[in-house]
């Protein structure tokens, strides 16, 4: 039985950016970090206080191991209790942001996107 959603994995092709990114721009920390000397590194970050982590993999390198695998960027709904104020945040940190938009079951929520211009959501929950 599953108990709980543990990592993600998220193919890039830059990793040093991907991290920087999430670290910098999103506030996320490095758990860990592996590199077994023959091109396979990954890095896990992930929020303060959160069970589940993005493991940032190397594209290129995954494609060739397993060339029939979909790399495509998962579909990711991040939650905040401040969606204004993360949407300035990310917004004065020159992340790309879309607006606002309010759902018909009364939620916000907008996208933003990393600097491969892989595009994830945020939603506030209280």
């Amino acid at each position: 039985m599953i108990t709980n959603v543990g990592q993600i994995m998220l193919y890039v092709n830059n990793q040093d950016e991907a991290v920087n990114f999430w670290t910098e721009k999103l506030g996320f920390r490095v758990i860990a970090e592996e590199d077994n000397g023959q091109g396979f590194r990954w890095i896990e970050v992930a929020p303060d206080g959160v069970a589940t982590s993005i493991v940032l993999h190397n594209k290129e390198f995954v494609a060739k191991m397993e060339p029939d695998m979909n790399l495509g960027t998962p579909s990711l709904m991040f939650f905040t209790q401040d969606l204004n104020q993360l949407h300035t945040d990310l917004t004065n940190k020159n992340v790309k942001v879309g607006e606002i938009v309010s759902l018909p079951n009364n939620a916000r929520v907008f996208n933003f996107s990393d600097d491969e211009d892989n595009y994830f959501a945020v939603t506030e929950k209280k």
